[in-house]
């Protein structure tokens, strides 16, 4: 058996990358930036848990920002996936779309092909969630090769909240 990707590194150096955003305005995902910073990397317009999950991040934005954290999700969509997502779903967070194939396997997401036309027309990438501490440094990395497994949000949240509290290192680091 055999990873075309490597995993990323609890504790490690996030792979920092650019992204696009709705806005037109590029935006480095992952550098250090002296903030606790929240990932969500998305299957795509294709993907209807997907919306689910980012309105609930949607309605609960405010308390991960009260919580000190900085969000962007992003997806491999291009610009016209996203802005009919954005007209719809009216998500108020940063938004980048073209993830591209390079990104997803530095990022060491499960990638998928579409499965017909309808879907898709590339590449996707699966769901993830990373919690960087503001040293850009992995916290938390959970990783899906499919749409139904994803960490819920409430309970991330609440996780990461006694992680800053109490100074918890990244877990998952032992050889």
């Amino acid at each position: 058996m055999s990873l075309s990707n490597s995993k990323p590194v609890a504790g490690q150096a996030f792979p920092v990358f650019n992204s696009t955003l709705a806005t037109g305005d590029t935006q480095t995902v992952g550098a250090p930036n002296g903030r606790w910073q929240l990932i969500v990397v998305y299957r795509g317009k294709h993907c209807g848990r997907c919306k689910k999950y980012l309105g609930i991040l949607e309605n609960m934005q405010s308390e991960w920002k009260a919580a000190g954290f900085d969000i962007v999700a992003v997806s491999a969509d291009p610009i016209e996936k996203l802005q009919a997502d954005l007209n719809e779903f009216g998500w108020t967070f940063p938004v980048g779309y073209d993830l591209s194939v390079d990104d997803m396997k530095n990022l060491g997401v499960y990638i998928s092909d579409p499965l017909t036309p309808d879907e898709t027309d590339r590449q996707f990438a699966e769901p993830a969630v990373f919690c960087l501490r503001p040293d850009g440094t992995i916290q938390i990395a959970a990783i899906s090769n499919g749409p139904s497994a994803r960490p819920d949000l409430a309970e991330l949240l609440d996780g990461m909240i006694f992680t800053i509290e109490h100074g918890k290192p990244a877990r998952g680091t032992a050889a």
